[in-house]
């Protein structure tokens, strides 16, 4: 064990490098505290005129008709788009959706959605131009929950919609856009097996990801016919391409510059403004930039899913799972596409249990097209079994984290949507939670509880590409596509570092726009410094190999005869010749010229990671509020690259469950309208209803990594809210099934089960 700076956190170590593992300072620091770096709204450029949208009031309405006629004559105004303005979709069903989502074509499927656009000279007067904009509608009613929108008879949101039915098409309009399975073993068996069986259903509501940064972006429609957009986005080249197919153009028409990212946690892996600016730039022949307000941000843009969810699962009185069963129905708002295929995957994935049926339902809703969120489906799921696993522990009289190590995947475990996990470190995760102090102490006060969940994000991998450069003064510069949200520059920087024998400081690492590097999937899904630091591994070696050959020239022996170890290069045949990395780059205009190194990678190896907490709470039986004590959380990361910024993923996850988990969810009216629109409305935790978040690092080396790196970034949000709805279920005894568990609710919940207050 190797505790590091901090007495509230400890890395587990499996091995040490040079670079990879330590604490050097963010490249970006100086440019982020100082307030220098730019961001979508910072972004000015010559001739820059304001956008606005119209959205509409209602959540399910036919669009008659737009006059836009009072706003062309507005003061200032330079142009009006409607969904007119987009290309047809010729057939292709998911394409029209997506433009829909820009911009609404013939009906209105959410308040909020977009339905018209102004450009005028500024921001005021594009405002006042919006709210001149007549729209004749239709109301309709609408269907706000997935269980309402799967009911015989419910309003139907597309007429086009057919259910893909475990493979098979129903040529029925309806709601529910897809029903999958997963099936594994005999389930009906292993329920005759079990000895203990516990089913549950639980209520989820709508929660949005809360960046601090809004939607922004400035895009140019120029002269010789090519775009340039610069924006906030998780992902440059997916701006490019989403924006490419919406317009109906080819992506090398197109040019995305990445600009710094106030958060994104998945909500900007979407595109709302970006066609829509420049359609209003290629109409008034000047940039055009538009920036969300929050209210916006909210009702227009896509939050996490909401639903049902019903487990079933049972066990041996031994302990040993024998099956389990899932009914997911995830809201997918107004389009298809709620990840609850992620929610399937993720669902049981923490445990070996040898029969399990998973069914899936992405449901249409009149709320906005949800998005990914941190891990996105897992939270949703795992709070639902991780409170049936507690409850099997209990009626088995074990402790719940020996209950979850009896039955912990590992590796050569079966997942029920297929994969069999190679080395992966879910047991180590269950040990050194048993182990920690924080298990082993005593609460003190009266109405106070323990909970624990683990849970599982499986990562992903996708292209990354990376070039780097050598200076004469022994510095190399590193070029990468790589939106940076959490410190990626740095990681990603530091396993080139590793490679080459330099120090972090002496890599300079810089985000570039889609016309300057190769193709790079999005920041998402934990993949960027698996990935990115892959394919800068890659050119690191890249940097390697061609300096080994100019040192043998320089030699006169053979390449294979020369090694870099700790940024000097050396003669496998003769020691005593020796050369530094710095000494040689100050010699490569003379010796043939300057050296760039480049990596793509499209990797498979990704491992997966697990993640746990324990949760202390104080529940108020008379008002329901709870206060969280103590949080302590556990996550193998494969190799810390960058322990520091690792840490902050744990805790960030965390404060995002206690979020999700205890005050965060859409309010609606019964007409659809969102009534909390704005962080004064809309609760989420602040640093007075935090305590001190503990962090315990595993590494348990991913072996599809040249450093055994696994993705961190999303496995910590899914731990903390079941952890906490099981401390209150230790504190007093209520069982929390439904999303979010506020005071009003736990109150309520206490009240149910004491009703004469005794």
């Amino acid at each position: 064990m190797k505790t590091n700076d901090y007495d509230h956190n400890m890395v587990l170590v499996n091995e040490t490098y040079n670079v990879v593992g330590t604490r050097p300072m963010r490249h970006d620091a100086y440019d982020k505290v100082t307030g220098r770096a730019l961001y979508g709204a910072d972004f000015q450029i010559a001739g820059l005129i304001h956008g606005k949208t119209l959205r509409s009031p209602h959540a399910h309405a036919l669009i008659r008709s737009i006059d836009t006629s009072k706003a062309r004559a507005a003061p200032g105004v330079l142009a009006v788009v409607t969904g007119d303005d987009l290309p047809q979709s010729d057939g292709d069903r998911g394409l029209k959706y997506r433009r829909a989502n820009i911009l609404a074509d013939g009906k209105a499927l959410y308040a909020g959605q977009a339905v018209a656009a102004v450009a005028a000279l500024s921001p005021q007067e594009a405002e006042d131009a919006v709210n001149l904009i007549e729209v004749d509608y239709e109301v309709l009613p609408p269907v706000l929950t997935a269980l309402a929108g799967m009911e015989g008879g419910a309003p139907l949101l597309h007429d086009d919609l057919m259910t893909e039915d475990i493979g098979a098409v129903i040529d029925t309009p309806s709601n529910l856009a897809d029903h999958f399975q997963h099936r594994l073993g005999d389930v009906a068996q292993g329920f005759a097996d079990a000895e203990v069986t516990i089913e549950e259903e639980y209520k989820l509501q709508t929660v949005h990801q809360g960046y601090i940064e809004p939607h922004a972006c400035i895009a140019l429609w120029n002269q010789d016919g090519r775009i340039h957009i610069w924006c906030s986005t998780q992902g440059a080249f997916l701006v490019r391409d989403r924006t490419a197919e919406i317009l109906g153009l080819p992506v090398s028409q197109i040019k995305v510059t990445p600009l710094e990212i106030g958060g994104g946690f998945g909500g900007k892996t979407e595109i709302y403004l970006e066609p829509v600016a420049a359609l209003l730039s290629k109409k008034t022949g000047r940039p055009v930039k538009m920036v969300m307000t929050r209210k916006e941000v909210f009702e227009g843009t896509g939050p996490a899913a909401g639903g049902y969810v019903r487990v079933k699962m049972g066990a041996t009185k031994e302990g040993k799972l024998t099956a389990a069963q899932a009914y997911l129905a995830y809201e997918a708002g107004a389009f298809p596409g709620s990840l609850v295929g992620a929610g399937a995957m993720t669902v049981f994935a923490a445990y070996d249990i040898p029969n399990v049926l998973i069914d899936g339902f992405d449901v249409v809703v009149n709320k906005p097209h949800t998005a990914a969120y941190r891990a996105p489906g897992a939270p949703q799921a795992a709070f639902a079994t991780e409170q049936v696993v507690d409850d099997l522990a209990r009626q088995l009289g074990l402790d719940p984290l020996e209950f979850r190590l009896r039955n912990s995947a590992k590796e050569g475990s079966r997942r029920a949507d297929g994969p069999v996990f190679r080395r992966v470190g879910c047991v180590e995760v269950i040990e050194a939670m048993m182990a920690h102090p924080h298990y082993q102490s005593d609460l003190q006060g009266a109405n106070q509880g323990r909970g624990v969940a683990i849970g599982f994000w499986f990562n992903i991998g996708e292209p990354s590409s990376c070039t780097i450069s050598v200076n004469d003064d022994g510095t190399v510069n590193l070029i990468e596509g790589s939106t940076d949200i959490g410190g990626s520059r740095t990681s990603i920087a530091m396993q080139a570092a590793e490679v080459l024998g330099l120090r972090s400081e002496e890599v300079i690492p810089t985000v570039v726009d889609t016309d300057s590097i190769g193709y790079t999937a999005q920041t998402d899904g934990s993949r960027t410094t698996f990935a990115t630091g892959w394919a800068a591994y890659e050119a690191a070696q890249d940097v390697n190999r061609q300096m080994r050959q100019r040192v043998a020239t320089i030699w006169e022996v053979e390449s294979e005869a020369i090694e870099l170890s700790g940024g000097v290069f050396s003669s496998k045949a003769n020691p005593e010749l020796k050369m530094t990395f710095k000494e040689l780059a100050g010699r490569l205009t003379r010796t043939g010229g300057p050296i760039v190194g480049s990596g793509t990678v499209n990797p498979s190896g990704i491992g997966g990671s697990f993640a746990g907490g324990i949760a202390d709470v104080e529940v108020d039986p008379q008002t329901g509020k709870v206060d969280i004590l103590r949080y302590t959380a556990f996550q193998d990361a494969g190799k810390a690259v960058h322990p520091t910024y690792v840490e902050g993923q744990l805790q960030g996850g965390a404060v995002q469950g206690f979020g999700w988990g205890l005050n965060e969810e859409y309010v609606y009216d019964d007409q659809g309208v969102m009534l909390n629109s704005s962080f004064l409305d809309y609760r989420m935790p602040i640093a007075l209803d935090l305590p001190m978040i503990d962090t315990v690092i595993i590494e348990v080396p991913n072996p599809g990594h040249p450093f055994g790196v696994r993705g961190v970034g999303e496995a910590s949000i899914i731990p903390p809210t079941p952890a906490v709805a099981n401390a209150m279920r230790d504190a007093v005894g209520v069982r929390m099934r439904r999303l979010p568990m506020n005071p009003e609710a736990v109150a309520e919940a206490i009240r149910a089960q004491n009703p004469q207050g005794k």
